[in-house]
């Protein structure tokens, strides 16, 4: 049977030693360690019990509870992590349905939530902050990626439907730009309309398709010189396409569509709410309808076009704004027309001749005419659709806004230093994976990502290591944040946290 045996050094230390008796005879089996003081002592004391524990079939017929010691001036702090953050974000991932894409897709997405980087970096973070580690050659694998783009659409249609109940008879559709730091061109990413002010730089267009609530349900990339009146389309019949039970009314912006557009629209049966371009009404019904909103606030007026019904209302704060905003161009081409300054092109003034200008007095009276005043354009009647209704749902389209900010700013979508179409296309995938994770815990937590990002970081894990005894201890941060947080019911759903 083995033994601990305590001798005293010439030190004045007592060693610990694994011993077995024959007789008379003592037989060393293994020398634990020596200790000067009572903490060191019991340490000691505890790992030569564990070792003849482990070392042999030897049972105790009165097991002790075993105690773990940590003797603080003999340990030291080897690692700080961060597993709960990964750990979150990854279930996330699972509870929207995707956790069957490849590893790499789905951690440069957690990436993308945690800390919005380069590959190159997010693949180091990963191996820094939660010991993942993937081949420098990932660069090969990322092109691949775009093949999953119509599961990865799907999901989110499944997400949406069970998760947040949409029923999916309005969708909002809206596009953006996204510019590379670079200034080399080709047919893909190429200068054009830019609504990052970088007009000087190659771009690309996305199309982004939502539910009234914003959760993202599709998406497609054009070259960047792409008229976006022509992205919408062949987006919206692509979901259809994918979900042929759906007939949604679609919502969009009024630089979205063209007359030419419109009718396509209803060639092909999709019902549509557009802002209306009224300036480009003529002056006849711009009167009619500012004799009928009589510039009452909340004032509401219908007519019927050839391109279906037009809804028109007033707002006064509206009204005053646009007033402030009208005298001051005014002002600006009247003073122009005094100095015969014919370099500048301004809104409000008109060329007569090559040497002279004069104010367009026809159009600042149309302009006049319209403040205040908002139109909606919509294939459906009043009895489909009463005109508050039209209002309303046009009104939603602030949630692709939201979501265009969420992917430029949040998940730093932008600049794109990708060269190749594929790889373009993968990394807008990406940040399409990302973006569903973070609409799915805006909509469940009523929180930003950079909140959710800050309080799920300050769960870490710290790693002490025994010098004496080489064993690691680890260590996890106050919870009661988080547990007193909006998150607190994911967690528990997800078993994060024993609670």
């Amino acid at each position: 049977m083995l033994r601990i045996r305590k001798v005293k050094t010439k030190s004045g230390a007592l060693a610990f030693q694994v011993v077995q008796y024959y007789g008379h005879r003592v037989k060393i089996v293994k020398h634990i360690g020596s200790a000067k003081n009572e903490q060191e002592i019991q340490t000691i004391q505890q790992l030569a019990a564990n070792w003849i524990e482990k070392n042999t079939a030897q049972m105790n017929l009165f097991p002790e509870e075993k105690k773990k010691i940590l003797v603080v001036d003999k340990s030291k702090c080897i690692a700080v992590t961060h597993n709960f953050a990964y750990q979150f974000f990854a279930k996330c991932i699972e509870e929207c349905k995707l956790s069957h894409l490849p590893p790499l897709l789905t951690d440069l997405a957690i990436m993308r939530l945690i800390e919005p980087s380069s590959k190159i970096q997010a693949i180091n973070l990963l191996a820094r902050h939660f010991g993942i580690k993937y081949s420098q050659r990932f660069y090969r694998i990322i092109p691949e990626f775009i093949t999953h783009k119509t599961d990865i659409e799907k999901q989110a249609f499944d997400v949406a439907k069970e998760a947040f109940n949409e029923q999916f008879y309005y969708v909002l559709y809206d596009v953006t730009t996204l510019y590379f730091e670079s200034f080399k061109a080709d047919e893909f990413k190429i200068q054009g309309f830019s609504k990052d002010n970088k007009s000087q730089q190659p771009q690309i267009v996305i199309g982004l398709l939502v539910t009234q609530s914003g959760f993202p349900l599709s998406y497609n990339v054009f070259s960047g010189n792409t008229f976006e009146g022509k992205t919408m389309i062949p987006v919206i019949e692509d979901f259809i396409c994918h979900h042929p039970n759906t007939r949604p009314i679609v919502v969009a912006d009024a630089a979205m569509l063209d007359q030419e557009r419109l009718s396509e629209l209803k060639g092909k049966g999709i019902s549509y709410i557009v802002g209306a371009r009224l300036a480009n009404t003529g002056l006849s019904l711009i009167k009619q309808i500012h004799t009928a909103l009589k510039t009452e606030n909340g004032g509401v007026v219908r007519f019927e076009t050839k391109h279906g019904d037009l809804v028109c209302d007033f707002s006064m704060k509206r009204y005053k704004k646009e007033l402030n905003d009208l005298n001051k161009q005014i002002q600006k081409a009247e003073d122009l027309v005094t100095k015969q300054s014919l370099g500048n092109r301004v809104k409000f003034v008109k060329r007569v001749s090559k040497e002279k200008i004069e104010l367009n007095t026809e159009l600042i009276e149309k302009r006049k005419l319209l403040l205040g005043i908002k139109g909606y354009c919509t294939d459906l009647t009043e009895e489909l659709l009463p005109s508050d209704e039209v209002i309303n749902k046009y009104h939603q389209l602030w949630h692709v806004e939201q979501s265009f900010r969420m992917s430029k700013s949040d998940l730093e979508a932008r600049p794109i230093f990708h060269q190749k179409e594929d790889a373009i296309r993968s990394h807008v995938l990406i940040c399409f994976v990302a973006l569903i994770v973070e609409k799915y815990l805006e909509l469940k937590t009523n929180l930003s990502l950079r909140k959710i990002r800050m309080i799920v970081w300050d769960i870490t894990e710290t790693h002490i290591q025994d010098t004496i005894t080489n064993e690691v201890y680890r260590f996890q941060s106050p919870t009661s944040e988080i547990l007193n947080s909006p998150i607190d019911p994911l967690i528990k759903k997800w078993n994060l946290i024993p609670h």
